[in-house]
């Protein structure tokens, strides 16, 4: 069996039907394309259908205008027994300068299921390099913020 897939990039052109009203890519046309790649990264990790269970942390840091490159990279960051935190970073350029901009990053966790939406195993990600040491501490600290937040949350459901 060959090595799980950990990361992908997604490139396309960002379309006109894509803008919001104010002239550039909206929020949604970018978390959709962030969805997309979480689940073929995590599809790739696993050999399963995946789920989105959290998407979090989104940072909208610079505007995507109609007619650019976007490159959307995922990546394997921490697994769990059916879980896969994925880290996004969505990049954005003029096709013709290539001049890359970081314009959005969060997390997405992603569970792998089977055909009754059940929760089933997946390989375990091993950090090697000095990177992904420091990615997989950084989920892990990420996941009890999450925690907190969510109990915090419980007051208006």
């Amino acid at each position: 069996m060959s090595k799980p897939q950990r990361d992908i990039t997604l490139r396309f052109l960002a379309e006109p039907q894509d803008v919001n009203f104010g002239g550039k890519v909206h929020g949604g046309a970018v978390m959709k394309w962030i969805d997309l790649a979480a689940y073929a990264c995590s599809a790739g990790w696993s050999g399963k259908y995946c789920v989105t269970a959290y998407a979090g942390g989104i940072r909208f840091v610079a505007p995507i205008h109609v007619g650019s490159l976007v490159e959307v990279t995922a990546k394997v960051v921490f697994t769990g027994t059916s879980s896969m935190h994925i880290a996004i970073e969505v990049i954005a350029c003029d096709p013709k300068s290539l001049n890359r901009r970081k314009t959005t990053h969060c997390i997405v966790i992603m569970v792998a299921v089977d055909a009754n939406g059940q929760k089933v195993s997946i390989p375990e990600w091993i950090p090697e390099t000095e990177d992904d040491i420091k990615q997989h501490e950084t989920a892990m600290k990420l996941m009890e913020m999450r925690k907190k937040i969510g109990e915090e949350m419980e007051i208006f459901v």
